[in-house]
């Protein structure tokens, strides 16, 4: 056992099972052709060493608690590790080929990591992580449910997102509150929406800020909105009832 502290602040729960990680480590498919995976929140390395000596992936771990990081370094002196925060590191600087990411992810920033991945989805074209199963529910969410919301829409405008299996709080130490669910993602066709992608994740998320309303007001907002109607089709809405392809509509609508 090791004697890394799980730390609330990071967020952190160390798997304990070893037929989880492996798992989680099989369910890269390679789509997009990609050869570097990163690994984020490695903590004491229970995924790592399922990937670190595999002959198809160039993996780097990316990890901000230095207790961790440390650990790491002891044990696996070979491994290409960065100590930092996911969120700020600068993705560019890692090269120019496509990417994998993958995980047993900090519940605490796990959104913030799918909004991370879609400001790269141009190279990022695969995602398997562990997630909260509310959060993973949320993700893959299909239009006309409660959980349908903005990382919904803007997650499956670029990837489809498929569930892999649940982890149960037993898994992990010390166990969380609630369940977990390993989900993947995988870029879609879409090369770019046929909108002004800026303004496609501005109207999304005006949208469901006011879920409550109809689109004709929870829209009002917008400055593009100040002289423009919506579509009758639409109008009378809310957010949850509009699928991907319809919010690109709406959008195509701000802007005619």
């Amino acid at each position: 056992m090791t004697s890394v502290r799980p730390k609330k602040q990071f967020g952190q729960h160390f798997l304990k099972e070893d037929a989880i990680a492996q798992r989680i480590g099989d369910a890269l498919t390679h789509h997009g052709g990609y050869r570097r995976v990163l690994e984020i929140g490695p903590g004491t390395g229970a995924l790592t060493k399922h990937l670190m000596h595999r002959a198809d992936i160039d993996l780097t771990c990316i990890e901000l608690d230095g207790e961790a990081a440390a650990h790491l370094r002891a044990h696996h002196p070979e491994l290409k590790l960065i100590e930092g925060d996911f969120l700020r590191l600068d993705l560019r600087k890692l090269g120019e080929d496509n990417f994998a990411i993958i995980g047993n992810f900090p519940y605490n920033i796990s959104t913030q990591i799918v909004f991370k991945v879609l400001e790269h989805r141009d190279r990022c074209t695969e995602v398997i992580g562990m997630f909260q199963k509310e959060v993973a529910d949320r993700i893959r969410a299909p239009h006309g449910s409660k959980t349908y919301g903005i990382t919904s829409v803007l997650a499956q405008a670029f990837y489809d997102v498929d569930l892999l299996f649940h982890v149960e709080p037993g898994s992990f130490i010390p166990p969380p509150k609630v369940r977990s669910s390993v989900i993947r993602m995988r870029r879609n066709t879409t090369e770019r929406l046929a909108c002004d992608e800026a303004l496609f994740f501005r109207v999304v998320k005006t949208a469901f800020n006011q879920r409550r309303k109809t689109l004709h007001n929870a829209l009002k907002p917008l400055p593009e909105m100040a002289h423009r109607s919506l579509p009758a089709a639409f109008a009378g809405k809310r957010a949850e009832q509009l699928s991907v392809a319809d919010f690109v509509a709406v959008t195509q609508a701000c802007m005619s």
